[in-house]
Parts: structure tokens; sequence; C-alpha cells
């Protein structure tokens, strides 16, 4: 047993800190098929910032390999259409299934002014790309979005306050995103969670501007949905 658990540890910090050379395929099987939703929710909270591991559909069993496999393949194909669009940063993280995800985000200097939910221009062509050429084409993985802002307070408000106020502003941030998505076709059944987070989990530190710049930001999900797993298990999975 203490041989299983190291080499489980080993693949783990492979698979965190250096991803092993791997694409999301070969990452599906290795993940897909043995102690998954353990080792998927531990890379997703190290990779994904925490949110990797709260995502997916609730299928009630394991996943198999090949099902793994099937489903890291579609991912990868859908992470470079999203690296295709300007101002996406792109990640690979794992869902609760221990399934491959990818993560898109979208920071505030594309999407909106500081204090403001209202979409720019360049935000606006940015994701209706985003909606047109990376979801339309994906109609099979469910979508969460999740909206941020740093930690500054907000003028003539107590600390308690702000932070109900940047907890409302990020709700707001990430209803704009999913308005917009929908507005430029993207399915309405897609999208399962809309939510914002406020000043939780940041990713930078707010003690500086850059830092802050980077918590403003709005995270979008893409994993495998419970029809994209049925598919995958059955082997028609296209």
């Amino acid at each position: 047993m203490k041989k299983v658990n190291s080499i489980t540890i080993l693949l783990s910090a492979c698979l965190i800190f250096s991803s092993c050379g791997m694409t999301n395929t070969a990452k599906g099987g290795l993940i897909g098929g043995g102690g998954g939703a353990a080792l998927g929710a531990l890379i997703g909270g190290v990779v994904g910032h925490g949110k990797g591991a709260a995502i997916g559909a609730a299928v009630g069993t394991a996943v198999g390999a090949g099902a793994g496999v099937l489903i890291g393949r579609k991912m990868d194909k859908a992470a470079a259409q999203a690296e295709q669009i300007e101002g996406a940063e792109v990640e690979q993280v794992t869902d609760n299934n221990g399934l491959q995800a990818v993560k898109v985000t979208f920071d505030s200097g594309i999407l909106f002014t500081t204090g403001n939910s209202a979409l720019s221009s360049s935000a606006k062509a940015s994701l209706s790309k985003f909606a047109n050429n990376v979801l339309n084409q994906n109609r099979d993985m469910d979508v969460a979005i999740y909206g941020y802002t740093d930690n500054q307070g907000w003028r003539n408000s107590t600390a308690e306050q702000s932070y109900q106020k940047n907890m409302d502003l990020s709700q707001e941030r990430a209803q704009s995103v999913s308005s917009y998505l929908l507005a430029c076709g993207a399915s309405a059944s897609q999208i399962k969670t809309v939510e914002g987070l406020g000043e939780t989990n940041p990713v930078a530190d707010n003690s500086t501007e850059a830092g802050r710049q980077e918590n403003r930001r709005v995270e979008v999900y893409m994993y495998a949905s419970q029809q994209m797993i049925q598919q995958a298990e059955a082997g028609t999975l296209q």
C-alpha cells in the first residue's frame, strides 16, 4: 500500500508542477482511470486556484480511463480554440470527477473599468468570438462563470459594506459576461453557474496595482457535461 501511495503522490507532483509534457488526452486517461476524483481534486485545487475541484457534473460513479482519454481529446481542442481569443488566458484544470476541464480567465482591463460591470467594446468583441468560436463549437460542454474583484474598499463605506459591495460587483460582472455570451448565441442550457465571489480567492498581491488588476477578473470554466461523459463511456463521443 505504501508503494501505491508513493506512486500516486509522485504522479500528482509531476502533473501539478510540470504537467509531465502531457496533453489533456493523456492526462484524461491517467486521471479518469484510477484514483480519479481525489487526484483530480488535488490538481484542480492547485492549478485552478481551488475552483477546478468544485466544477463537474454529478455522475455518481468513477469515470473509466477510456472515457477520460476521449474527454481529454475534446478539451485539448477546446483549449486550442480558446487560445485564439485575444485577451483570454487559458489553463488546463480538472473537475470534481477527475476529468480534464478548461479554464479561461478574462481580466478587468479587457472587460471592465474600475468599479463597473459594463462591458467595454473590446470585451464584447472578445466575448463574441469566444461564444461563436469556442462555446458554440462545444455545446456538449457545461460552463461555469465566476466573477471577482480586488480587495479595495469603497468610499464612505465600512469594511463590511465594502466587502458586500465587492461581492455584488463581482456578481454583476459574472452576469454581464453570461448575458453577453447568451446574446451572442451561446446556449442557455450550457451555462450552469453564474456566481460572484467578490475579493475571495485572489491570484495576485492586492497590495500592488498590478496585483489588483489581476484579481479583478472573470473566470469561465468549460467541463464535461453528464451527456458528454455518458457518450465517452459508450465510446461514441466525437
